[in-house]
């Protein structure tokens, strides 16, 4: 989903997508997956702890989880 709208890609260009986002988000969630739809994210945090959290509560409700900092 960019601005409000979904794309559909092959997996493969939904790769490349990843990496590129991978490398705009130093410590943070750049993106979450669920039922096959990806959302890129912009969630940078402040310390590794804020990340754990964020990633433990995207987890619990169901996501997989696209994070630099932590694995």
């Amino acid at each position: 989903m960019v601005m409000n709208r979904l794309y559909q890609m092959p997996k493969e260009k939904a790769q490349q997508l990843l990496n590129l986002a991978k490398e705009q988000v130093p410590l943070g969630v750049y993106a979450i997956e669920k039922n096959k739809i990806l959302e890129l994210r912009n969630d940078k945090c402040g310390s590794v702890t804020q990340l754990k959290t964020m990633k433990r509560q995207l987890k619990k409700a169901g996501y997989k989880v696209y994070a630099n900092g932590v694995d």
